[in-house]
């Protein structure tokens, strides 16, 4: 599991496991404030892993692309220009 910190909210590698069999890659935010249930985004459309780590793991990459995480709990990622 990785983890990044931002000004009002937490983000960190997660995965969600799919009816139909398998993992999907996710980041989980939380507010700072400890308030409230983490909210799981689904990343990586139409990828799915077969393993838990190997979903952890395309998530953990994925983070390093965050770039914010808005009052609202939305995720901001980098373009390919930055």
């Amino acid at each position: 599991m990785a983890r990044k910190e931002f000004a009002h909210h937490e983000a960190v590698s997660a995965l969600v496991r799919e009816d139909e069999g398998g993992y999907s890659a996710a980041i989980a935010v939380k507010a700072l404030d400890g308030m409230g249930a983490p909210r799981f985004h689904k990343i990586l459309d139409g990828q799915t892993f077969k393993t838990a780590d190997d979903a952890d793991d395309a998530a953990a990459q994925q983070l390093g692309r965050l770039v914010d995480v808005d009052e609202e709990g939305q995720l901001t990622w980098a373009t390919a220009a930055n």
